[in-house]
């Protein structure tokens, strides 16, 4: 088996317990070679343990967890890793740029520092200390202290909590380019619409357990929800009590119907209300996909 050929990162057969509560119950996850990753979950599903395994923060039970077919454990593995976690405990009277030039003086390869401090769009804060930062703006030099080393594969945790919008949309263009030139990302975040604009291919975890994975689309068309949108003088209520109906509410003015008969709602709408006006139909999105696959799983609990 050649080096392309093993999986940058990879769990196989996993169980993690804590006392008598199971995290992980026999998950198996792959992660390919320039692929970005996001793993979904709801609070408690097991994104956090399988993190730990793959870095070697912990140990499985039973089962294994590789990097780049190594244990994780290896300094040759983790020299070719980056990491973004939810919380990080730097010092906090180092400048922005004496931090970049630590961290990269751990890696053989690292990236100029002016790149990294590019890429992560923090050119404008080397000599600021970092204690001195905003919450964004230290999410941003952690980004920057995660790309450094040249990583092949970039864990990040939550990467965007506390940023702008603005600051989001660059950091996403970062994460594109950094796929693009090879690098694998395993994402978890709670922004759905983060994982749907990223991700090449979405694993959702609940009660530490696989329960569905494959792209956006796939994912998408697991659900047969569709999201109808009008202005109409219609009663919420009443359309809500159509038998084809899942739901139905009034936000911003607009009607707004969820249902899996897109097209007989549709003829009934026109049909009640000929001065319809500004109709939208769209099939379900990952937010609704993400409900419905971790909606009332009667599967065990995990941490």
């Amino acid at each position: 088996m050649t080096e392309s050929s093993v999986p940058v990162a990879r769990l196989a057969g996993v169980v993690k317990r804590y006392d008598r509560q199971t995290a992980l119950d026999g998950v198996d996850l792959v992660l390919r070679r320039g692929e970005l990753l996001s793993l979904l979950g709801p609070n408690g599903a097991g994104k956090s343990t399988s993190i730990g395994l793959l870095l070697g923060l912990i140990r499985p039970d039973a089962g294994r967890a590789e990097l780049f077919g190594l244990d994780p454990q290896r300094i040759e593995a983790r020299r070719r890793i980056g990491v973004m976690l939810q919380s990080s405990n730097l010092p906090p009277t180092l400048r922005v740029g004496e931090l970049l030039r630590l961290t990269a003086s751990y890696y053989p390869a690292p990236r100029p520092l002016a790149e990294s401090a590019a890429l992560a769009g923090v050119g404008d804060l080397l000599k600021r200390p970092y204690g001195k930062l905003s919450g964004g703006q230290q999410r941003r030099v952690q980004f920057a202290l995660a790309l450094c080393g040249r990583p092949e594969l970039l864990f990040l945790d939550e990467p965007t909590v506390g940023m702008d919008i603005d600051a989001r949309q660059k950091l996403w263009a970062a994460m594109r380019r950094l796929v693009a030139e090879g690098c694998s990302v395993v994402l978890t975040t709670h922004y759905l619409e983060e994982a749907e604009a990223l991700a090449q291919r979405v694993v959702v975890l609940d009660k530490g357990r696989v329960l569905s994975e494959g792209s956006v689309d796939e994912l998408r068309a697991k659900v047969a929800l569709s999201r109808i949108r009008c202005v109409s003088d219609l009663d919420a209520a009443a359309v809500a009590r159509w038998p084809q109906v899942a739901s139905a509410s009034c936000a911003d003015g607009r009607l707004q119907i969820a249902t899996a008969d897109a097209v007989a709602v549709v003829r009934r709408l026109l049909d009640a209300d000929p001065a319809l006006r500004e109709l939208e139909v769209q099939r379900a999105g990952l937010a609704e996909a993400f409900t419905e696959l971790t909606r009332d799983t009667d599967l065990p609990e995990a941490a």
